[in-house]
């Protein structure tokens, strides 16, 4: 009987010993290690997963540990393990699900294109599978933007951290909530019962735009011509003190029905085709597009990229000239002319200057 006694205590003492050895002792993962555990998997099923990752030594183990704490549970998400830790410092972490966000950087301009393309990089999924939302998930801006034929212009330019557990739509509405706080701030949305204005102060404005989200009848065109305007203005000049300048050249042009001949609106009318090569051509005027404002006099049918504050700022207040051209001088900046002939000397100044570079 003693003999059994001492069987038995040496066999709890060799399991507590592994218990404790597989619980207490931290372990080193493999590099940058990430695990995905989905909503829904099992504690043996998270088991497997951590133990398959070389995160944790036992899978029985994690899940003893956890059937004492199973009052709090663990939570789904992606996590990276690039430190030791046991198993005990291992399950704070799934309790408090402190799971891992990518990155995703929007710069000013950005296209759905470009945001696509940085939603890929950044290891959250296919760039297409953003690309539909985009093109669809207009009910994300219904009341902002009735019209619009994507949510493109809406999406605003910021830095965000998503976790691949968010879905497309969630990654885009996020951008979108973003573009509401900025656009109250600036004073182009007042709130759901207020006004939302974007009068260009410039006497070449002959009409004011100006809606109210109270009447179920108003289209918000105003508003879309606001944030289409402001993507053309983004899309011209980084330069953000000559923004204003830049939308009185585009708002005089409009007052008196002349195109626009924006050049990035040729660029984004190729995208949408799938044709555009990286560099404008002469023929490319030509390019047939509700989006060309060479051939199509007034605004393009929708942004041709998302704009930030300053350009909001400037599509909403306009300086007041007498400018209808403008080109860039070859250091970054415009030159701003008033006359066709003026505009010429402008180019003709920008083209030996690059000659001579």
């Amino acid at each position: 009987m003693r003999k059994i006694f001492w069987l038995l205590f040496i066999a709890a003492l060799a399991s507590a010993g592994w218990f404790a050895w597989a619980l207490l002792i931290p372990v080193e993962p493999p590099a940058k290690t990430f695990v995905m555990l989905r909503p829904g998997y099992s504690t043996h099923r998270i088991a497997s997963e951590l133990k398959s990752a070389g995160v944790i030594r036992s899978e029985e183990a994690f899940i003893l540990w956890h059937y004492f704490h199973r009052h709090r549970s663990l939570k789904a998400g992606e996590y990276l393990f690039e430190k030791p830790a046991n198993i005990i410092d291992l399950q704070k972490r799934l309790r408090r699900g402190d799971v891992y966000f990518h990155t995703v950087v929007v710069p000013e301009g950005f296209t759905i294109f470009d945001i696509a393309r940085a939603i890929e990089a950044a290891g959250l999924g296919p760039a297409d599978d953003f690309l539909k939302v985009a093109q669809s998930d207009t009910a994300l801006i219904a009341d902002l933007a009735p019209n619009a034929p994507s949510i493109e212009g809406y999406l605003f330019p910021d830095t965000y951290e998503f976790s691949r557990m968010q879905t497309m739509q969630e990654m885009a509405a996020a951008m979108v909530r973003q573009f509401r706080q900025v656009a109250h701030q600036v004073g182009l949305i007042q709130g759901p019962e207020g006004v939302a204005i974007a009068s260009p102060n410039s006497p070449h404005i002959e009409v004011e735009l100006r809606i109210s989200f109270r009447d179920p009848n108003a289209a918000p065109n105003d508003l879309e011509r606001t944030v289409i305007m402001a993507s053309i203005i983004e899309k011209e000049t980084a330069v953000a003190e000559e923004r204003p300048l830049v939308a009185s050249v585009y708002y005089n042009r409009l007052a008196k029905k002349i195109a626009l001949d924006a050049d990035p609106s040729i660029i984004y009318a190729e995208l949408l085709a799938g044709t555009y090569q990286g560099a404008l051509h002469h023929d490319d005027m030509q390019f047939r597009s509700p989006y060309n404002t060479y051939r199509n006099a007034g605004l393009p049918p929708g942004p041709i990229g998302n704009p930030g504050k300053s350009a909001l700022e400037a599509a909403m207040h306009p300086a007041q000239t007498d400018y209808y051209y403008f080109v860039a001088d070859a250091a970054g900046h415009h030159r701003f002319a008033r006359t066709i002939e003026e505009h010429n000397k402008n180019v003709d100044a920008y083209r030996r200057a690059m000659r001579g570079k």
